[in-house]
């Protein structure tokens, strides 16, 4: 058994482990653990060190597997369990399969022709103790040839495991007994096998949102992952009785290029698993951030201009999981015609000269189409649109697209006509996003347009961007198609009636295709990408108004997410500088519908009905200017007696007379009306007035309003420390500060209003939930001296792994009479609360905030002033600021 064990690992492995200690089985006592953990801690350390040194990780992986097999057998022959004749150990899963990654568990079955006697069972219970005492992770299940063949009947994952079981020792005959009793003959025919099968990796694919292009994807479980590749296998044994993968180049199911293709990607996934376990020391099979930058300095990536090492790692764990999706597709398409469709003889059925139809599947009418027409590599997605009818691509075909996809380059002609089916495709009515997925899939959007091949799998290392570049370019088009689609009317209605005012919809779908086709390239990509969908569009027929649309589009697709997240909205000049920058409502209806579509498909979890609101009131107010002209612009005036004109009108319906309301009014600040809403000012209003102007403090709290969050309203005596103490207590309280308006009246009373959210990124809901905020904020305004608690929530896992420098830069706004501070830093539970302090040592006062957090990155604007209320204009004065906010970070970050 030395001998074999010498030749099945590297040498180095070998040499690594005194094997001879272990002696003759029965040179050890049974029940004398400290050997064989020891042996295998050390075989471990070998592997490891093997790996380090540049052993591949599928010479490792079956090398740990025997040196699994070798040591249960010493195990199994020193506690003389080979006496028993009907009894068998057996190897199942992945391990039967022979391949061990470092945390994997080890599935072994103690397989048994019949019951055993009590003395058996304490036996074996003796045996699994041992393995469990030197530390093997041992999955394991005890049952007889008939327990095996009733649990393979009702679940096709015992069936699986059962047909990848290996003998290890023992009862030769029991093992053949139930293989041929769980096999294809007797349980789960080919068909049904595969059926199930296909259905288990549908739901499985499901589980992790149809991608494998997220932040923190599963190595093993995800689509293109390591399972996707045993499914392959798993049918290949159940239908052909294939040994190995390569048996499906001799069975014709693939070629040897594919062969090969199937088996790098398989080797390239081992070696990024085996080093996740490693790493982590437990099976570990998410490529999470905590591994990711490690990872990509063992595989000797380095940063580069504008392509971080991580994100070079991860653009090839990206890539190869594609090739594998791309082959899985193929031939899970060529098993469902070997074994679903074998028995349909039915004829062909014409589409036109060049494609037919058969069972359902698209295929061309003879193998050199391509290369007769290459045009037709683009022809095909467009009859898919046309003939919803057809259930895909035959797998065939799927073949000679991949082949023949270089001929899509200008130099092999035909270029007029591919650029027609190219916008063709972008004009039908329906499928443009289930085409455009299949062309990338097919790797025909990569031939055609070199630009996106270069941002295929270019992963931007941060928590805001949740897939890949190409992913998420893709899930942007998939967006603004569903604007216009009546089942997902009920999503964003607005967004569904405002698209049926757009007169070319094409136009959103290559402003949506090419607004971040230039990232990674170093520059601004807005500008980058502007200019190449200039070009592309010109080449493609556009009209050059059409042309330059698209162009705007592309280098403008931030304006309005930026201008709605980061500026005072209900500031007229604000409204009315974007409104210039826009231009006509024709632009604003394409950037409107765009912003969204791009808001939404950047990260999904980030999207909530206050940006919504944000965007609306944005659209709206811009609409409005633009209306007006450019040179009858919004006067702060005019927006000040609407606002109070409409709340007084609500205030009516309340029997509050107009005298009481304004003079009440007289104590506010015009800025008061610029910032609120006249729904709010009226609920301001009657709620002071109704509850006495000088009994505070006073709290009140909206469930949910038109902006989509939580409003939260404070009343009550001015006090220096009042920002940070609120603010400390909402975090306390697990709440997500979007919005703070801080307005003091003539007569030392403050009007603070805070918009919040729960962690959850919806509005507060529950009763329980307002009478607990209502409570805690009352207790601490009856006592504004008192020092507030330290807010003692933890950052998010995800959040540590980003570094994001802070910046602290300040500005004056001579509208306000106000210093802007922009705060940009790495966020952080209780971020605010350390600033509020910051500030109250620095003698700020805050009239003004808005909070934006981009994933790990939080951006806040602040209007401060001092004690004075005078804008801060001494340098000392705003370093003293900075420092003071720089010491609070410190203390959070610790």
């Amino acid at each position: 058994m030395a001998l074999a064990l010498s030749t099945s690992l590297p040498d180095a492995v070998y040499r690594s482990v005194d094997w001879s200690s272990l002696g003759r089985d029965r040179a050890v006592d049974s029940t004398d653990t400290s050997l064989y953990r020891n042996t295998l801690k050390a075989a471990d350390k070998a592997l490891f060190q093997a790996f380090i040194d540049g052993e591949d990780a599928s010479v490792l992986v079956h090398s740990r597997a025997k040196i699994i097999d070798y040591l249960l057998i010493k195990i199994w022959n020193l506690h003389d369990l080979q006496r028993l004749s009907t009894v068998a150990l057996v190897a199942v899963g992945g391990y039967g399969r022979g391949e061990l990654h470092p945390g994997s568990d080890i599935d072994l079955m103690l397989l048994l022709a019949q019951l055993g006697k009590p003395d058996v069972e304490q036996r074996l219970g003796t045996f699994l103790t041992f393995l469990w005492d030197i530390g093997l992770p041992i999955g394991h299940s005890v049952r007889t040839v008939e327990d095996c063949v009733q649990e393979a009947h009702k679940d096709v994952s015992v069936a699986t495991n059962l047909m990848e079981s290996r003998l290890l020792t023992g009862s030769e005959a029991t093992f053949n007994e139930m293989r041929e009793r769980t096999g294809p003959k007797y349980i789960w025919a080919s068909r049904e096998f595969f059926y199930a099968k296909w259905q288990e990796q549908q739901l499985r694919h499901h589980r992790y949102g149809d991608t494998a292009y997220k932040l923190e994807p599963n190595v093993k479980e995800g689509p293109g992952g390591l399972r996707d590749i045993q499914m392959v296998g798993w049918v290949a044994k159940r239908h052909l009785n294939a040994n190995n993968l390569h048996e499906l180049v001799n069975h014709g199911f693939l070629s040897e290029e594919e062969y090969q293709t199937l088996i790098e990607g398989q080797g390239f996934l081992w070696h990024v698993r085996f080093a996740l376990h490693m790493l982590s020391g437990r099976a570990e099979d998410r490529l999470l951030f905590d591994h990711q930058c490690e990872l990509a300095a063992l595989f000797g990536y380095t940063d580069e201009d504008h392509n971080l090492a991580v994100e070079q790692f991860m653009q090839r764990y990206y890539r190869t999981v594609m090739r594998l999706e791309r082959l899985n597709e193929m031939l899970l398409q060529l098993y469902q015609e070997a074994i679903l469709y074998i028995d349909q003889t039915e004829k062909p059925i014409p589409i036109n000269r060049r494609f037919q139809a058969r069972r359902g599947f698209l295929e061309v009418t003879h193998d050199d189409i391509f290369q007769r027409s290459p045009s037709s590599l683009l022809e095909i997605f467009l009859i898919l649109q046309q003939h919803p009818e057809l259930k895909g691509v035959r797998a065939s075909t799927i073949r000679l697209i991949r082949k023949h996809r270089n001929l899509l380059a200008p130099k092999h002609g035909d270029q007029l006509a591919k650029r027609s089916l190219f916008m063709e495709i972008l004009r039908q009515p329906r499928g443009i996003t289930n085409e455009f997925r299949r062309m990338h899939r097919y790797g025909i959007l990569s031939a055609y347009w070199p630009s996106f091949a270069k941002i295929v799998g270019r992963m931007q290392y941060d928590l805001f961007h949740t897939y890949t570049v190409d992913e998420h370019i893709l899930f942007v088009l998939r967006n603004v198609r569903r604007f216009d689609m009546k089942e997902y009317e009920h999503e964003l209605p607005f967004c569904s009636q405002l698209i049926k005012e757009i007169p070319k919809p094409e136009l959103l779908y290559l402003a949506a295709l090419f607004h971040d086709i230039a990232k990674g390239r170093g520059g601004d990509h807005s500008i980058l990408g502007a200019e190449e969908a200039e070009t592309f569009c010109l080449q493609h027929d556009l009209s050059g108004y059409d042309a330059r649309l698209v162009a705007w589009l592309v280098r403008y697709h931030l304006l309005m997410s930026i201008t709605a997240q980061r500026q005072d909205i209900s500031d007229p000049d604000v409204i009315n500088n974007f409104a210039r920058s826009v231009g006509s409502v024709h632009r604003l209806n394409y950037l409107y519908l765009l912003t969204v579509a791009d808001m939404r498909g950047t990260n999904p979890d980030l999207w909530n009905d206050w940006k919504d609101s944000l965007l609306i009131e944005l659209y709206f107010a811009a609409k409005h200017a633009i209306h007006r002209g450019f040179d009858n612009p919004i006067l702060h005036a005019e927006m000040i007696e609407e606002a109070k004109t409409t709340a007084l009108q609500i205030l009516e319906v309340c029997q509050l007379p107009r005298e009481i309301c304004e003079r009440l009014w007289l104590e506010f600040d015009d800025e008061y009306f610029l910032r609120h809403s006249s729904d709010e000012i009226a609920w301001h209003t009657q709620s002071i007035l109704q509850g006495g102007v000088h009994t505070v403090p006073r709290v009140l709290i909206r469930q949910s309003t038109a902006r989509g969050s939580t409003e939260i309203f404070i009343y009550t005596r001015d006090h220096n420390h009042l920002f940070a103490h609120i603010t400390t207590v909402l975090s306390r309280l697990g709440l997500n500060i979007l919005d703070a308006r801080i307005i003091t009246t003539h007569v030392g009373y403050t009007l603070d209003t805070f918009m919040v959210l729960e962690e959850s990124g919806k509005p507060i809901t529950e009763d329980y939930r307002i009478d607990e905020i209502t409570r805690t904020l009352l207790e601490m305004l009856r006592d504004p001296h008192q020092t507030p608690q330290e807010v003692s929530r933890r950052a998010s896992r995800k959040v540590r792994y980003f570094n994001v420098p802070t910046s602290i830069r300040f500005d004056n706004d001579p509208k306000s009479n106000t210093t802007i501070m922009e705060l940009i830093t790495a966020d952080h539970p209780g971020l605010l609360s350390k600033v509020g302090k910051a500030f109250i040592e620095s003698d700020v006062l805050v009239n003004n905030a808005r909070i934006t957090t981009i994933g790990a990155r939080a951006e806040d604007v602040f209007y401060i002033t001092g004690l004075d209320r005078q804008p801060i204009n001494a340098r000392r004065h705003q370093e003293r600021i900075s420092e003071g906010i720089l010491k609070q970070l410190n203390e959070l970050s610790e």
